[in-house]
């Protein structure tokens, strides 16, 4: 849209005398190759990638040429136009890129340590035995019977202080579905 706007500011209308002829376009690819080249050289870090972008470039300003040629400043749009290749080209690994490897979203390092450290909390909250049944139940997977053999009691008061110690943790550490 923006080079729309461009082009109409541009724009001479035909009763407008204009002051001299605009150059061919083989004198200007001449005068602005290797700028150009350098400048993508640079952004790009790869002379191979920059001669694309360059090339590509004043492809598209030559099937405008007409147009192009009439602007006050051709070359801003040619620099315009290969850095607008250059962002969409850039885009379009980054997301090639995220797709194969299978980036996502940026994982918080420190997640597994502070929900450690709210577990540990809320089960310092419990007694021994509700924490040693609960524990043994639903971190380990015991059965409520193997559970009671290692705690020496029955598996009925495993399930009752494995269901206080749920009803004690209620609200107080927050379950997230993954």
């Amino acid at each position: 849209m923006g080079e729309v706007a461009d082009l109409r500011s541009t724009w001479k209308a035909p009763d407008e005398a204009m002051d001299t002829e605009p150059p061919a376009f083989e004198e200007f690819f001449e005068q602005e190759k290797k700028r150009l080249l350098r400048i993508l050289s640079v952004i790009t870090g790869s002379r191979a990638e920059a001669e694309d972008l360059a090339q590509e470039a004043f492809t598209r300003v030559f099937e405008r040429w007409d147009t192009v040629a009439a602007m006050a400043e051709p070359a801003g749009y040619l620099h315009r136009t290969a850095m607008n290749l250059f962002r969409n080209q850039y885009r379009r690994a980054r997301v090639a890129l995220s797709r194969a490897v299978g980036i996502g979203p940026e994982q918080d390092v420190f997640k597994p340590v502070e929900d450690r450290d709210a577990a540990a909390r809320a089960l310092g909250g419990l007694t021994p035995r509700q924490r040693a049944a609960l524990v043994l139940t639903e971190a380990l997977g015991y059965s409520g019977e193997d559970a009671g053999r290692l705690l020496g009691i029955k598996a009925s008061t495993v399930w009752a202080l494995t269901h206080q110690a749920r009803a004690a943790l209620q609200g107080t550490v927050e379950v997230a579905d993954a």
